[in-house]
């Protein structure tokens, strides 16, 4: 909480994206394997558990894995993946910037739950369960991508949750079926990160807002998943104090208090209910971005953040592993 560091991972490429602890004290991560479709961020590939001393205890590849990962209770893991569409599924996509789609085509996202043995349990692919032509692409991005997930996030129920960043879509997919049971289309999020499910049994999002024209200025929501009502936020005052166009993402802590990643800046902080900031941490660390991204739009030293995670230092992702009860 001070800000030092006092444990760390060698990983054994470039992150995909982030990486956080399970319960058992093991680091789940993603790294690049130098696959995937070319041009594209957040890829991944290679998915280690590594222990506390640094040792690959699992591992699963798929170099077409890209952004977001979760171990399910039942030790199974479900992730994000990219596939590129079937002709007569691309030609559905609407929207976009005419004539920007991927010299391969258009890609799409699937979903994919493996057991521990990496056998394949269950599978979902956009093209064969969503109408596409229902789901235009925001008028600013380019069509290499239909439509972008970033989230895959398991309920309670069994279901899951999944976040698509460029057609501003947040949804409930339903395991046995693979119907879409929910959505919510908010086009003033401006292309939303890190969809979740509460404790109580709400939602909460972090609204980007980089997607479109308008006031600068990210927020985090939290809302009723069954009315749609607004009943928390966050944004900054004036608003373009808190901005990240693109990552990002936000955690509820036990205290009742939020976390919140404030990507595009390296910028972790906490704020009560109220939005008083009662800490904050700004990360020191920087890689160079040689050439412009197609969300970030920048180049040169930046200090990116996709997401973090608070731990507390008696639960059981750190109890006594640092030498301390």
């Amino acid at each position: 909480m001070s800000g030092e560091v006092v444990h760390e991972w060698e990983l054994p490429g470039p992150p995909g994206d982030y990486a956080y602890i399970l319960p058992n004290g093991n680091l789940f991560a993603a790294t690049w394997l130098g696959g995937g479709p070319n041009g594209f961020f957040a890829k991944g590939g290679r998915l280690q558990e590594i222990d506390w001393h640094g040792k690959v205890v699992w591992e699963y590849h798929d170099e077409f894995q890209h952004h977001d990962f979760r171990r399910l209770k039942n030790g199974n893991t479900v992730y994000l993946g990219w596939k590129l569409l079937p002709n007569e599924a691309a030609a559905c996509i609407k929207g976009g910037q005419p004539g920007s789609e991927h010299k391969d085509g258009i890609w799409g996202d699937y979903v994919r739950e493996i057991d521990s043995t990496g056998e394949t349990v269950w599978e979902w692919h956009c093209h064969e369960h969503m109408k596409l032509d229902n789901y235009p692409l925001q008028p600013e991005t380019n069509r290499q991508e239909f439509a972008h997930a970033n989230t895959i996030a398991p309920l309670t129920d069994g279901n899951f949750l999944i976040c698509f960043r460029l057609i501003d879509l947040i949804a409930v997919i339903n395991r046995q079926s693979g119907k879409i049971t929910w959505e919510r289309f908010e086009c003033d999020w401006g292309g939303p990160h890190d969809l979740q499910e509460l404790d109580n049994g709400n939602m909460m999002v972090f609204a980007n807002r980089g997607l479109h024209a308008g006031p600068r200025g990210s927020s985090v929501i939290e809302f009723d998943r069954h009315t749609g009502k607004t009943l928390w936020e966050y944004k900054g005052n004036p608003t373009h104090t808190f901005d990240s166009p693109f990552i990002s993402g936000c955690q509820r802590l036990e205290s009742g208090n939020t976390l919140i990643c404030e990507g595009q800046w390296g910028r972790l902080f906490e704020v009560t209910l109220e939005g008083d900031v009662v800490w904050e941490y700004v990360s020191p660390y920087s890689v160079n971005v040689s050439r412009a991204a197609d969300e970030a739009a920048v180049e040169g030293d930046v200090n990116f953040i996709f997401r973090a995670y608070r731990y507390q230092a008696d639960g059981p992702e750190i109890r006594s592993r640092l030498g301390k009860p």
